[in-house]
């Protein structure tokens, strides 16, 4: 496992500490969470704007999906 340095803002990171002590539980596992989080969002984020950015990609018009889902 890496180390990394991380500087937080005062208010920031007595939130965490809060949150740390109140769950007895580690700083770490609280950042390690959120980046995870964080980054889990941001990559499906990336995949749908390259979708969406794709010249080739085909669309299907909103009432023509809500029409085919009415059909059952």
């Amino acid at each position: 496992m890496k180390v990394q340095t991380l500087r937080l803002p005062d208010a920031l990171a007595d939130r965490l500490d809060t949150l740390a002590r109140a769950t007895r539980r580690s700083k770490s596992s609280f950042i390690r969470e959120a980046i995870e989080r964080y980054l889990d969002d941001r990559q499906d984020l990336e995949i749908a704007l390259h979708r969406i950015r794709d010249p080739g990609a085909e669309w299907i018009d909103h009432d023509e999906v809500a029409r085919a889902l009415d059909q059952d």
